[in-house]
């Protein structure tokens, strides 16, 4: 299966500092500090299809010459899967909503043409400038 709908985009970290959520209410929050937490979020991790999360730990961006991606590591082992680290999140822009997604469940069967499932984080991009711009307003500095 291919990606969700959207172009490929490169993120400032700052982008990532927000609640991203997934279609089944699991969230997961990066923070300035380069820490997160995340609640019942989907992951990708080896040939699982259906695998949630929850719990802190330590993130970093990541991207190539096209794309940025959100790459985690939990503070403790899943219990079904006794690993840390599941796959990145590609983050992708469909107009003003940014994306994050990771490809789930067993690879080897979507080469056999069982199709590839894939898991989407969304937020909204206006709701952030909003924000800042209600912010910007109510700085003393700004006249």
């Amino acid at each position: 299966m291919p990606p969700p709908e959207g172009e490929p985009v490169i993120l400032k970290p700052a982008e990532f500092t927000t609640t991203w959520s997934d279609a089944d209410g699991g969230t997961i929050t990066p923070r300035k500090d380069g820490t997160f937490v995340a609640d019942k979020v989907c992951v990708a991790v080896s040939w699982y299809d259906s695998l949630a999360w929850s719990g802190t730990g330590t993130w970093e961006q990541g991207f190539n010459k096209e794309q940025s991606s959100l790459e985690v590591t939990f503070d403790a082992a899943h219990p079904d899967t006794v690993e840390r680290e599941p796959g990145s999140y590609a983050a992708l822009r469909q107009g003003k909503v940014l994306k994050l997604w990771t490809a789930i469940g067993d690879a080897e069967k979507a080469y056999q043409g069982a199709g590839h499932p894939v898991r989407v984080l969304c937020r909204g991009i206006a709701s952030v400038e909003a924000s800042a711009q209600q912010h910007s307003r109510q700085d003393p500095l700004s006249g």
